[in-house]
Protein backbone atom coordinates (compact mmCIF):
# COMPACT_ATOMS: atom_id res chain seq x y z
CA UNK A 1 0.00 0.00 0.00
CA UNK A 2 2.95 2.41 0.76
CA UNK A 3 4.61 1.59 -2.39
CA UNK A 4 1.47 2.55 -4.60
CA UNK A 5 0.90 5.87 -2.81
CA UNK A 6 5.10 6.73 -3.05
CA UNK A 7 4.17 5.65 -6.98
CA UNK A 8 1.20 7.92 -7.06
CA UNK A 9 3.46 11.04 -5.35
CA UNK A 10 6.14 10.27 -8.32
CA UNK A 11 3.79 10.57 -11.20
CA UNK A 12 4.30 13.64 -13.49
CA UNK A 13 0.70 15.33 -13.53
CA UNK A 14 1.20 15.93 -17.49
CA UNK A 15 2.09 12.36 -18.53
CA UNK A 16 0.91 10.57 -15.37
CA UNK A 17 4.20 8.18 -15.65
CA UNK A 18 7.16 7.98 -13.18
CA UNK A 19 8.94 11.43 -13.49
CA UNK A 20 12.24 11.89 -16.34
CA UNK A 21 14.25 14.52 -14.77
CA UNK A 22 11.84 16.08 -12.83
CA UNK A 23 12.40 20.14 -12.36
CA UNK A 24 10.56 22.59 -10.60
CA UNK A 25 8.73 25.61 -11.25
CA UNK A 26 8.55 28.97 -9.07
CA UNK A 27 5.31 27.61 -7.85
CA UNK A 28 6.70 24.51 -6.75
CA UNK A 29 4.97 21.86 -8.49
CA UNK A 30 7.14 19.43 -10.57
CA UNK A 31 6.85 18.15 -13.78
CA UNK A 32 9.14 15.51 -16.62
CA UNK A 33 11.72 18.11 -18.00
CA UNK A 34 10.15 17.36 -21.53
CA UNK A 35 6.75 17.66 -21.08
CA UNK A 36 6.79 21.19 -19.43
CA UNK A 37 9.02 22.46 -22.40
CA UNK A 38 6.09 20.91 -24.51
CA UNK A 39 3.68 23.05 -22.48
CA UNK A 40 5.78 26.32 -22.51
CA UNK A 41 6.43 25.85 -26.16
CA UNK A 42 2.62 25.70 -26.69
CA UNK A 43 1.87 28.67 -24.50
CA UNK A 44 4.88 31.08 -26.01
CA UNK A 45 2.66 31.58 -29.10
CA UNK A 46 -0.27 32.82 -26.79
CA UNK A 47 1.89 35.64 -25.05
CA UNK A 48 2.17 34.81 -21.68
CA UNK A 49 2.65 31.53 -19.53
CA UNK A 50 1.06 29.44 -16.27
CA UNK A 51 1.53 26.33 -14.35
CA UNK A 52 -0.70 24.03 -15.51
CA UNK A 53 -1.52 22.98 -11.89
CA UNK A 54 -2.16 26.23 -9.85
CA UNK A 55 -2.41 28.62 -12.59
CA UNK A 56 0.01 30.90 -11.47
CA UNK A 57 0.95 33.38 -14.22
CA UNK A 58 4.74 34.26 -15.09
CA UNK A 59 5.40 37.26 -17.15
CA UNK A 60 8.51 35.57 -18.75
CA UNK A 61 9.53 31.70 -19.78
CA UNK A 62 10.26 30.55 -16.08
CA UNK A 63 13.38 28.87 -15.91
CA UNK A 64 13.31 25.08 -14.83
CA UNK A 65 15.17 24.14 -11.65
CA UNK A 66 16.17 20.42 -11.78
CA UNK A 67 14.48 18.84 -8.37
CA UNK A 68 17.69 17.31 -7.21
CA UNK A 69 16.12 15.43 -3.96
CA UNK A 70 12.79 13.33 -6.06
CA UNK A 71 15.69 12.70 -8.68
CA UNK A 72 16.97 10.60 -6.34
CA UNK A 73 13.95 9.65 -4.73
CA UNK A 74 12.59 8.35 -8.31
CA UNK A 75 15.64 6.50 -8.67
CA UNK A 76 15.83 4.56 -5.95
CA UNK A 77 11.93 4.00 -6.38
CA UNK A 78 12.85 2.16 -9.48
CA UNK A 79 16.23 0.66 -8.94
CA UNK A 80 15.60 -3.18 -8.54
CA UNK A 81 15.77 -4.38 -4.64
CA UNK A 82 15.64 -8.56 -5.01
CA UNK A 83 15.96 -9.17 -1.51
CA UNK A 84 12.56 -6.97 -0.60
CA UNK A 85 10.92 -7.17 -3.99
CA UNK A 86 11.19 -10.62 -5.28
CA UNK A 87 9.05 -12.00 -2.70
CA UNK A 88 11.20 -15.19 -2.40
CA UNK A 89 11.96 -16.07 0.70
CA UNK A 90 14.38 -18.24 2.86
CA UNK A 91 13.18 -22.15 2.15
CA UNK A 92 14.88 -23.55 5.94
CA UNK A 93 13.94 -19.85 7.81
CA UNK A 94 10.46 -21.07 8.35
CA UNK A 95 9.87 -19.16 12.20
CA UNK A 96 10.56 -15.70 10.78
CA UNK A 97 10.76 -15.46 6.94
CA UNK A 98 13.97 -13.55 5.64
CA UNK A 99 14.31 -13.10 2.13
CA UNK A 100 16.82 -15.22 0.24
CA UNK A 101 19.87 -14.16 -1.53
CA UNK A 102 20.06 -17.19 -3.76
CA UNK A 103 18.32 -20.03 -5.40
CA UNK A 104 20.37 -23.80 -5.82
CA UNK A 105 19.08 -25.26 -8.75
CA UNK A 106 19.88 -28.55 -7.75
CA UNK A 107 18.15 -29.05 -4.41
CA UNK A 108 15.24 -26.58 -5.40
CA UNK A 109 15.72 -24.53 -2.44
CA UNK A 110 16.34 -21.01 -1.65
CA UNK A 111 18.95 -19.62 1.04
CA UNK A 112 19.26 -16.51 3.00
CA UNK A 113 22.85 -15.53 4.19
CA UNK A 114 22.94 -17.86 6.76
CA UNK A 115 22.08 -21.07 5.22
CA UNK A 116 24.01 -20.13 1.80
CA UNK A 117 27.11 -20.02 4.35
CA UNK A 118 26.60 -23.26 4.90
CA UNK A 119 25.32 -24.98 1.72
CA UNK A 120 27.33 -27.45 -0.11
CA UNK A 121 29.79 -26.01 -3.02
CA UNK A 122 30.40 -28.74 -4.92
CA UNK A 123 29.83 -27.69 -8.91
CA UNK A 124 26.63 -29.39 -9.71
CA UNK A 125 25.14 -27.55 -7.13
CA UNK A 126 23.91 -24.56 -10.02
CA UNK A 127 22.91 -21.23 -7.29
CA UNK A 128 21.32 -18.42 -9.04
CA UNK A 129 19.05 -15.32 -8.05
CA UNK A 130 16.37 -16.14 -6.28
CA UNK A 131 13.24 -17.65 -8.02
CA UNK A 132 10.07 -19.44 -7.21
CA UNK A 133 9.88 -20.56 -11.25
CA UNK A 134 12.74 -22.85 -11.02
CA UNK A 135 10.88 -25.75 -13.26
CA UNK A 136 12.03 -22.75 -15.54
CA UNK A 137 15.82 -23.99 -15.45
CA UNK A 138 15.02 -27.43 -15.94
CA UNK A 139 14.52 -29.31 -19.37
CA UNK A 140 10.94 -30.57 -20.13
CA UNK A 141 12.07 -33.56 -21.88
CA UNK A 142 15.00 -34.67 -19.53
CA UNK A 143 13.92 -33.09 -15.96
CA UNK A 144 17.58 -31.99 -15.75
CA UNK A 145 18.66 -28.65 -15.27
CA UNK A 146 19.46 -26.51 -18.05
CA UNK A 147 23.73 -26.11 -18.43
CA UNK A 148 24.09 -25.32 -22.39
CA UNK A 149 22.58 -23.23 -25.32
CA UNK A 150 22.64 -24.57 -28.64
CA UNK A 151 23.52 -22.03 -31.47
CA UNK A 152 22.09 -23.70 -34.59
CA UNK A 153 18.12 -23.89 -32.51
CA UNK A 154 18.74 -20.81 -30.18
CA UNK A 155 17.71 -22.58 -27.32
CA UNK A 156 18.51 -23.95 -23.87
CA UNK A 157 19.28 -27.48 -23.39
CA UNK A 158 20.29 -30.03 -21.14
CA UNK A 159 23.30 -32.29 -21.32
CA UNK A 160 20.95 -35.06 -22.31
CA UNK A 161 19.83 -32.97 -25.16
CA UNK A 162 23.41 -31.99 -26.03
CA UNK A 163 24.96 -35.99 -26.25
CA UNK A 164 21.46 -38.21 -27.47
CA UNK A 165 18.83 -35.75 -27.78
CA UNK A 166 17.56 -34.09 -30.73
CA UNK A 167 20.26 -31.36 -30.45
CA UNK A 168 22.89 -34.36 -31.08
CA UNK A 169 25.87 -32.92 -33.10
CA UNK A 170 25.15 -29.36 -32.89
CA UNK A 171 27.21 -26.98 -31.99
CA UNK A 172 26.35 -25.97 -28.27
CA UNK A 173 27.77 -23.32 -25.53
CA UNK A 174 27.81 -22.77 -21.95
CA UNK A 175 24.88 -21.14 -20.73
CA UNK A 176 27.11 -18.29 -18.90
CA UNK A 177 29.70 -17.93 -22.02
CA UNK A 178 26.55 -17.67 -24.52
CA UNK A 179 24.67 -15.34 -22.10
CA UNK A 180 27.75 -12.87 -22.07
CA UNK A 181 28.11 -13.33 -25.86
CA UNK A 182 24.15 -12.50 -26.45
CA UNK A 183 24.92 -9.24 -24.03
CA UNK A 184 27.89 -8.03 -25.90
CA UNK A 185 25.16 -8.01 -28.72
CA UNK A 186 22.74 -6.90 -26.72
CA UNK A 187 25.36 -3.23 -25.34
CA UNK A 188 26.22 -2.89 -29.25
CA UNK A 189 22.44 -2.55 -29.73
CA UNK A 190 22.10 -0.22 -26.82
CA UNK A 191 25.34 1.76 -28.28
CA UNK A 192 23.58 2.33 -31.40
CA UNK A 193 20.14 3.05 -29.73
CA UNK A 194 21.72 5.32 -27.73
CA UNK A 195 23.27 7.15 -30.17
CA UNK A 196 19.81 7.29 -32.45
CA UNK A 197 17.67 8.64 -29.44
CA UNK A 198 20.22 11.38 -28.94
CA UNK A 199 20.54 12.18 -32.76
CA UNK A 200 16.39 12.47 -32.01
CA UNK A 201 16.86 14.56 -29.05
CA UNK A 202 18.87 17.06 -31.19
CA UNK A 203 16.51 16.60 -33.82
CA UNK A 204 13.80 17.01 -31.74
CA UNK A 205 15.35 19.98 -29.86
CA UNK A 206 16.31 21.67 -33.59
CA UNK A 207 12.83 21.97 -34.32
CA UNK A 208 11.19 22.92 -31.34
CA UNK A 209 14.03 26.13 -31.39
CA UNK A 210 13.18 26.41 -35.23
CA UNK A 211 9.16 26.19 -34.19
CA UNK A 212 9.86 29.42 -31.54
CA UNK A 213 11.68 31.08 -34.17
CA UNK A 214 8.91 30.97 -36.42
CA UNK A 215 6.35 31.71 -33.75
CA UNK A 216 8.27 34.91 -32.74
CA UNK A 217 9.01 35.58 -36.76
CA UNK A 218 4.63 35.16 -37.24
CA UNK A 219 4.02 37.09 -34.07
CA UNK A 220 6.15 39.90 -35.15
CA UNK A 221 5.14 39.91 -38.54
CA UNK A 222 1.36 39.78 -37.50
CA UNK A 223 1.73 42.79 -35.47
CA UNK A 224 3.31 44.79 -37.72
CA UNK A 225 0.89 43.62 -40.77
CA UNK A 226 -2.09 44.56 -38.33
CA UNK A 227 -1.07 48.16 -37.32
CA UNK A 228 -0.20 48.50 -40.92
CA UNK A 229 -3.42 47.86 -42.53
CA UNK A 230 -5.17 49.75 -39.41
CA UNK A 231 -3.16 52.49 -40.41
CA UNK A 232 -4.33 51.53 -44.42
CA UNK A 233 -8.11 51.49 -43.44
CA UNK A 234 -7.46 54.66 -41.44
CA UNK A 235 -5.90 56.44 -44.47
CA UNK A 236 -8.86 54.70 -46.76
CA UNK A 237 -11.82 56.01 -44.70
CA UNK A 238 -9.74 59.51 -43.91
CA UNK A 239 -9.73 59.65 -47.90
CA UNK A 240 -12.84 58.62 -48.44
CA UNK A 241 -14.13 61.39 -46.15
CA UNK A 242 -12.08 63.70 -48.08
CA UNK A 243 -12.95 62.43 -51.44
CA UNK A 244 -16.82 62.59 -50.32
CA UNK A 245 -16.14 66.45 -48.64
CA UNK A 246 -15.28 67.51 -52.00
CA UNK A 247 -17.84 65.83 -54.00
CA UNK A 248 -20.77 67.31 -51.94
CA UNK A 249 -18.70 71.07 -51.92
CA UNK A 250 -18.35 70.58 -55.38
CA UNK A 251 -21.95 69.71 -55.65
CA UNK A 252 -22.84 72.48 -53.14
CA UNK A 253 -21.01 74.77 -55.19
CA UNK A 254 -23.25 74.55 -58.40
CA UNK A 255 -26.25 73.74 -56.80
CA UNK A 256 -26.38 77.36 -54.70
CA UNK A 257 -26.50 79.25 -57.63
CA UNK A 258 -28.93 76.96 -59.77
CA UNK A 259 -31.46 77.34 -56.75
CA UNK A 260 -31.22 81.00 -57.07
CA UNK A 261 -31.64 80.58 -60.34
CA UNK A 262 -34.49 78.36 -59.90
CA UNK A 263 -36.22 81.14 -57.46
CA UNK A 264 -35.91 83.53 -60.00
CA UNK A 265 -37.36 81.67 -62.61
CA UNK A 266 -40.57 80.78 -60.35
CA UNK A 267 -40.84 84.37 -59.09
CA UNK A 268 -40.92 85.35 -62.96
CA UNK A 269 -42.98 82.34 -63.90
CA UNK A 270 -45.74 83.57 -61.61
CA UNK A 271 -45.47 87.26 -62.64
CA UNK A 272 -45.61 85.49 -66.36
CA UNK A 273 -48.76 83.99 -64.99
CA UNK A 274 -50.58 86.71 -63.23
CA UNK A 275 -50.44 88.87 -66.85
CA UNK A 276 -51.87 85.85 -68.70
CA UNK A 277 -54.38 85.69 -66.00
CA UNK A 278 -55.10 89.47 -66.52
CA UNK A 279 -54.98 89.81 -70.62
CA UNK A 280 -57.54 86.95 -70.72
CA UNK A 281 -59.85 88.70 -68.62
CA UNK A 282 -59.37 91.72 -70.40
CA UNK A 283 -59.59 89.49 -74.05
CA UNK A 284 -63.27 88.19 -72.43
CA UNK A 285 -64.62 91.06 -71.88
CA UNK A 286 -67.60 92.64 -74.08
CA UNK A 287 -67.20 95.80 -72.92
CA UNK A 288 -64.63 97.93 -75.64
CA UNK A 289 -64.46 101.31 -73.35
CA UNK A 290 -62.95 99.26 -70.35
CA UNK A 291 -60.91 96.81 -72.73
CA UNK A 292 -59.51 100.67 -74.27
CA UNK A 293 -59.03 102.43 -71.13
CA UNK A 294 -57.09 99.55 -69.56
CA UNK A 295 -53.84 101.72 -68.65
CA UNK A 296 -50.80 98.79 -67.93
CA UNK A 297 -51.22 96.85 -71.21
CA UNK A 298 -47.65 97.95 -72.52
CA UNK A 299 -46.10 96.45 -69.52
CA UNK A 300 -48.75 93.34 -70.14
CA UNK A 301 -47.38 93.11 -73.79
CA UNK A 302 -43.64 93.97 -72.86
CA UNK A 303 -41.91 89.80 -72.58
CA UNK A 304 -39.30 90.15 -73.96
CA UNK A 305 -37.41 92.31 -70.77
CA UNK A 306 -33.99 90.28 -69.92
CA UNK A 307 -34.96 87.06 -71.66
CA UNK A 308 -31.47 87.07 -73.26
CA UNK A 309 -29.37 87.37 -69.89
CA UNK A 310 -31.67 85.08 -68.79
CA UNK A 311 -31.05 82.88 -71.34
CA UNK A 312 -26.97 83.10 -71.30
CA UNK A 313 -27.35 82.76 -67.45
CA UNK A 314 -29.20 79.45 -67.87
CA UNK A 315 -26.59 78.18 -70.03
CA UNK A 316 -24.26 78.80 -67.74
CA UNK A 317 -25.59 76.93 -65.02
CA UNK A 318 -26.31 74.15 -67.49
CA UNK A 319 -22.56 73.84 -68.47
CA UNK A 320 -20.96 74.59 -64.81
CA UNK A 321 -19.97 70.71 -63.79
CA UNK A 322 -16.01 71.36 -63.81
CA UNK A 323 -14.01 71.97 -60.91
CA UNK A 324 -14.11 68.37 -59.37
CA UNK A 325 -10.66 66.70 -59.75
CA UNK A 326 -12.09 63.19 -60.94
CA UNK A 327 -8.44 62.50 -62.48
CA UNK A 328 -6.60 63.38 -59.34
CA UNK A 329 -9.19 60.75 -57.14
CA UNK A 330 -9.06 58.40 -60.02
CA UNK A 331 -5.03 58.74 -59.91
CA UNK A 332 -4.79 58.05 -56.42
CA UNK A 333 -6.90 54.90 -56.64
CA UNK A 334 -5.33 53.36 -59.52
CA UNK A 335 -1.92 53.97 -57.37
CA UNK A 336 -3.66 51.57 -54.55
CA UNK A 337 -4.48 48.90 -56.96
CA UNK A 338 -1.08 49.06 -58.50
CA UNK A 339 0.18 48.67 -55.18
CA UNK A 340 -1.89 45.54 -54.28
CA UNK A 341 -0.98 43.98 -57.71
CA UNK A 342 2.41 44.46 -57.20
CA UNK A 343 2.69 43.01 -53.34
CA UNK A 344 0.51 40.33 -54.74
CA UNK A 345 3.11 39.22 -56.80
CA UNK A 346 6.26 38.72 -54.34
CA UNK A 347 3.51 36.36 -51.84
CA UNK A 348 4.36 32.90 -51.99
CA UNK A 349 3.66 31.30 -54.87
CA UNK A 350 6.15 28.05 -55.35
CA UNK A 351 10.11 28.11 -56.04
CA UNK A 352 10.80 29.21 -59.25
CA UNK A 353 9.75 27.41 -62.36
CA UNK A 354 12.83 25.07 -63.60
CA UNK A 355 12.57 25.84 -67.27
CA UNK A 356 15.23 23.91 -69.61
CA UNK A 357 14.79 24.90 -73.11
CA UNK A 358 14.20 21.75 -75.87
CA UNK A 359 16.66 21.41 -77.94
CA UNK A 360 14.09 19.76 -80.80
CA UNK A 361 12.75 22.65 -81.00
CA UNK A 362 16.20 25.41 -81.72
CA UNK A 363 16.27 27.44 -85.07
CA UNK A 364 19.91 26.18 -86.65
CA UNK A 365 21.73 29.18 -85.82
CA UNK A 366 21.08 28.50 -82.06
CA UNK A 367 22.82 26.90 -79.76
CA UNK A 368 21.74 25.62 -76.73
CA UNK A 369 24.45 24.50 -73.58
CA UNK A 370 24.39 21.23 -71.88
CA UNK A 371 22.69 22.10 -69.08
CA UNK A 372 19.59 23.34 -71.65
CA UNK A 373 19.69 26.64 -69.97
CA UNK A 374 21.35 29.10 -72.19
CA UNK A 375 20.57 30.17 -75.84
CA UNK A 376 23.46 31.43 -77.88
CA UNK A 377 23.70 33.17 -81.71
CA UNK A 378 25.49 30.80 -83.43
CA UNK A 379 27.34 31.82 -86.75
CA UNK A 380 27.83 28.10 -87.65
CA UNK A 381 24.52 26.13 -88.49
CA UNK A 382 24.06 22.89 -86.16
CA UNK A 383 22.73 21.02 -89.39
CA UNK A 384 19.88 20.05 -87.09
CA UNK A 385 17.69 18.30 -89.17
CA UNK A 386 14.54 20.11 -90.40
CA UNK A 387 11.18 18.57 -88.13
CA UNK A 388 7.65 20.14 -88.05
CA UNK A 389 8.75 21.46 -83.96
CA UNK A 390 11.99 22.90 -84.88
CA UNK A 391 11.90 26.77 -85.69
CA UNK A 392 13.05 27.54 -89.17
CA UNK A 393 13.49 31.08 -89.87
CA UNK A 394 14.09 32.67 -86.57
CA UNK A 395 16.58 31.80 -84.15
CA UNK A 396 14.02 31.17 -81.33
CA UNK A 397 13.71 27.70 -78.98
CA UNK A 398 10.62 26.68 -76.65
CA UNK A 399 10.79 24.86 -73.13
CA UNK A 400 9.82 21.55 -72.76
CA UNK A 401 7.76 21.58 -70.00
CA UNK A 402 4.26 23.80 -70.38
CA UNK A 403 1.96 25.35 -68.11
CA UNK A 404 -1.70 24.59 -68.20
CA UNK A 405 -2.93 25.67 -64.40
CA UNK A 406 -1.28 27.47 -61.50
CA UNK A 407 1.07 30.54 -61.28
CA UNK A 408 4.63 30.29 -62.22
CA UNK A 409 7.67 32.61 -62.46
CA UNK A 410 11.19 32.63 -63.77
CA UNK A 411 13.80 34.62 -64.72
CA UNK A 412 15.68 35.64 -67.71
CA UNK A 413 19.24 36.98 -67.81
CA UNK A 414 19.75 39.27 -70.54
CA UNK A 415 22.80 40.78 -70.21
CA UNK A 416 24.49 39.16 -72.90
CA UNK A 417 22.36 40.30 -75.61
CA UNK A 418 21.19 43.97 -77.07
CA UNK A 419 18.75 41.76 -79.36
CA UNK A 420 16.29 39.28 -77.68
CA UNK A 421 12.94 38.70 -76.83
CA UNK A 422 11.58 36.36 -74.26
CA UNK A 423 7.98 35.43 -73.60
CA UNK A 424 5.47 32.77 -73.86
CA UNK A 425 3.47 30.88 -76.24
CA UNK A 426 1.03 27.98 -77.43
CA UNK A 427 2.28 24.96 -78.60
CA UNK A 428 0.14 24.86 -81.53
CA UNK A 429 2.43 28.24 -82.81
CA UNK A 430 3.61 28.03 -86.50
CA UNK A 431 7.31 27.36 -87.05
CA UNK A 432 7.98 29.09 -90.19
CA UNK A 433 7.83 32.18 -92.06
CA UNK A 434 7.35 36.11 -90.42
CA UNK A 435 4.52 34.85 -88.03
CA UNK A 436 6.35 32.45 -86.55
CA UNK A 437 8.29 35.25 -84.55
CA UNK A 438 7.52 35.50 -80.77
CA UNK A 439 4.71 38.75 -80.49
CA UNK A 440 3.67 38.68 -84.58
CA UNK A 441 0.87 36.18 -84.07
CA UNK A 442 -2.13 35.63 -81.68
CA UNK A 443 -0.64 32.54 -80.24
CA UNK A 444 2.56 34.41 -78.34
CA UNK A 445 3.29 37.32 -76.05
CA UNK A 446 6.86 38.60 -75.51
CA UNK A 447 8.38 41.20 -73.66
CA UNK A 448 11.32 42.44 -76.44
CA UNK A 449 14.68 44.42 -76.82
CA UNK A 450 15.89 46.19 -80.25
CA UNK A 451 18.90 48.44 -79.08
CA UNK A 452 18.10 50.91 -76.76
CA UNK A 453 13.77 50.36 -77.48
CA UNK A 454 11.96 47.77 -75.49
CA UNK A 455 8.30 46.93 -76.00
CA UNK A 456 5.90 44.22 -75.28
CA UNK A 457 4.43 42.89 -78.51
CA UNK A 458 1.43 40.33 -78.96
CA UNK A 459 -0.35 39.58 -82.13
CA UNK A 460 1.86 42.06 -84.03
CA UNK A 461 0.84 44.73 -82.01
CA UNK A 462 3.49 46.27 -80.09
CA UNK A 463 3.56 48.04 -76.63
CA UNK A 464 6.74 50.32 -76.67
CA UNK A 465 8.23 50.66 -73.06
CA UNK A 466 8.94 54.10 -71.26
CA UNK A 467 11.47 52.41 -69.40
CA UNK A 468 14.73 50.54 -69.95
CA UNK A 469 15.86 47.33 -68.17
CA UNK A 470 18.26 48.35 -65.69
CA UNK A 471 19.09 45.14 -63.83
CA UNK A 472 19.40 42.85 -66.90
CA UNK A 473 17.71 40.09 -65.45
CA UNK A 474 13.86 40.11 -65.66
CA UNK A 475 11.41 38.03 -64.96
CA UNK A 476 8.57 36.90 -66.31
CA UNK A 477 5.22 35.76 -64.06
CA UNK A 478 2.18 33.42 -65.42
CA UNK A 479 -1.52 33.41 -63.49
CA UNK A 480 -3.05 30.88 -65.75
CA UNK A 481 -6.31 30.71 -64.18
CA UNK A 482 -6.61 34.61 -63.97
CA UNK A 483 -5.28 34.79 -67.78
CA UNK A 484 -2.08 36.79 -67.17
CA UNK A 485 1.39 37.64 -68.21
CA UNK A 486 3.84 40.15 -66.10
CA UNK A 487 7.42 41.10 -66.78
CA UNK A 488 9.08 42.47 -64.20
CA UNK A 489 12.90 44.01 -64.18
CA UNK A 490 14.31 42.77 -61.49
CA UNK A 491 16.60 45.96 -60.23
CA UNK A 492 16.04 47.68 -57.11
CA UNK A 493 13.33 47.90 -55.77
CA UNK A 494 11.85 45.86 -58.67
CA UNK A 495 10.10 47.76 -61.15
CA UNK A 496 6.84 46.48 -62.91
CA UNK A 497 7.21 46.81 -66.88
CA UNK A 498 3.82 45.55 -67.91
CA UNK A 499 1.12 43.11 -67.50
CA UNK A 500 -0.98 41.21 -70.36
CA UNK A 501 -4.38 40.13 -69.56
CA UNK A 502 -6.50 37.28 -71.76
CA UNK A 503 -7.89 34.30 -71.61
CA UNK A 504 -5.76 31.19 -71.90
CA UNK A 505 -7.01 28.26 -74.16
CA UNK A 506 -3.91 26.01 -74.69
CA UNK A 507 -1.20 25.16 -72.40
CA UNK A 508 1.78 27.82 -72.60
CA UNK A 509 5.52 27.18 -73.01
CA UNK A 510 8.20 29.33 -72.09
CA UNK A 511 9.97 30.95 -75.32
CA UNK A 512 13.47 33.23 -76.32
CA UNK A 513 14.48 34.47 -79.17
CA UNK A 514 18.32 35.85 -79.23
CA UNK A 515 20.17 37.48 -82.50
CA UNK A 516 23.30 38.64 -80.83
CA UNK A 517 25.61 36.31 -77.93
CA UNK A 518 23.07 35.25 -75.20
CA UNK A 519 20.54 34.62 -73.03
CA UNK A 520 20.00 32.27 -70.50
CA UNK A 521 17.23 30.96 -67.33
CA UNK A 522 18.10 31.94 -64.41
CA UNK A 523 17.97 29.96 -60.96
CA UNK A 524 15.32 32.79 -59.70
CA UNK A 525 14.33 32.75 -56.01
CA UNK A 526 11.45 34.83 -55.39
CA UNK A 527 11.88 35.05 -51.33
CA UNK A 528 15.45 36.23 -52.24
CA UNK A 529 14.72 38.61 -54.76
CA UNK A 530 12.05 40.09 -52.28
CA UNK A 531 14.61 40.41 -49.51
CA UNK A 532 16.71 42.12 -52.18
CA UNK A 533 13.71 45.07 -52.38
CA UNK A 534 14.49 45.31 -49.02
CA UNK A 535 18.40 45.06 -48.83
CA UNK A 536 19.01 48.67 -48.75
CA UNK A 537 17.11 48.90 -45.08
CA UNK A 538 19.16 45.77 -43.93
CA UNK A 539 18.38 42.49 -42.21
CA UNK A 540 16.45 39.76 -43.44
CA UNK A 541 13.02 41.44 -43.70
CA UNK A 542 10.85 39.01 -46.23
CA UNK A 543 7.93 39.79 -47.98
CA UNK A 544 5.90 41.12 -44.70
CA UNK A 545 8.63 44.00 -44.72
CA UNK A 546 8.47 45.18 -47.88
CA UNK A 547 4.69 45.16 -48.31
CA UNK A 548 4.77 47.20 -45.43
CA UNK A 549 7.13 49.32 -46.87
CA UNK A 550 5.43 49.84 -50.51
CA UNK A 551 2.15 50.59 -48.41
CA UNK A 552 3.31 53.10 -46.15
CA UNK A 553 4.45 55.27 -49.30
CA UNK A 554 0.93 54.94 -50.66
CA UNK A 555 0.23 55.58 -47.10
CA UNK A 556 2.24 58.51 -46.27
CA UNK A 557 3.44 57.24 -43.07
Amino acid sequence: MASADLRAELECSLCLNIYTDPVTLKCGHNYCRSCIDRVLDTQGGSGGYSCPECREKFQDRPPLQRNITLCNIVENFLSPQPDQESGVFCTYCVDSPVPAVRSCLLCEVSLCDKHLRVHKKSPEHILTDPTLSMENWKCSVHKKILEYYCTEDDTCICVSCSLAGEHRGHQVEMLDEASEKKKETLRKVLQKLLSKREETEERVQSLQNHRRKVEEKAAGDTERVTALFRNLRRRLEDLEKEFLRDISGWAERIFLPVLDKIRDLEIKKEELSRKMHHIEELCNMTDPLTVLQESDTGDLCDTEDGDNEDRERHEELLHDGGGLDVAGMSHTLHTLSDIITEINVYFPIQKAADILLDVNTAHNFLHISDDRKTASWSDRNQKCPKTPERFQDYPQVLSSQSFSSGRHYWEVDVEGSNEWRAGLCYPSIVRRERQSLIGFNNKSWGLARSGNQYGVRHDNKEIPLSASISSNKVRIYLDYEAGRISFYDLCDPIQHLHTITTTFTEPLHAMLCVWEDCIKIHEGNQEISAQRLVASQGGEMGLVQYTTNRIKQWVGL
